[in-house]
């Protein structure tokens, strides 16, 4: 027979509820405290922030501001790719021909990856309009701002990231 402490210690965390503007500010004495509402934090910054000012109006404007900017990258790519790929080279050598034919290859493998970042890139974009940016999917923990800022497409904690992978090797998911 369960319990209502261990019952309660099973469930997942829950996010704290959103943020009302008020709150969302930094405190006086705390990075960013006195700038506008549209300062974005430099990386350092970031790092220099609480735990108390976790996914604050601030946070969440540079993980935008990132993804945003790895969007535009992205697209950017695939556009120089199709110019590439227009380019109609006349190579009457076939080692000539194969190696560029070797480079498309890699090039349109090289953008498969990126259209499959560029998704994930736009998933992540739209959690931050919805509020849900920087929980965990799996247990509603902070993901954490350091794994963000290397992976700002993330949407596991470390530790869930690390207990999906050893199923996967286990299981073969």
């Amino acid at each position: 027979m369960a319990t209502a402490k261990t019952t309660a210690a099973k469930a997942p965390a829950a996010k704290p509820a959103a943020k009302s503007e008020a709150e969302k500010k930094p405190a006086k004495g705390a990075v960013g405290a006195g700038k506008g509402n549209d300062w974005i934090p430099t990386d350092a910054e970031m790092l220099a922030m609480g735990e108390a000012d976790y996914m604050n109006a601030a946070q969440l404007r540079f993980f935008k501001a990132k993804l945003q900017e790895m969007e535009r990258q992205i697209l950017s790519n695939a556009d120089e790719t199709v110019e590439h790929l227009h380019e109609n080279v006349i190579v009457p050598d076939p080692a000539d021909r194969a190696t560029i034919e070797e480079e498309h290859a890699l090039e349109l493998r090289t953008r498969d990856r990126e259209r499959k970042l560029l998704k994930k890139v736009q998933q992540s974009i739209q959690r931050i309009d919805a509020g849900d940016y920087g929980w965990c999917e799996e247990t509603g923990d902070p993901i954490g701002v350091p794994r963000l800022m290397a992976r700002p497409t993330a949407t596991l904690s470390l530790e869930a990231q690390q207990r999906r992978e050893i199923r996967q090797k286990m299981y073969g998911d």
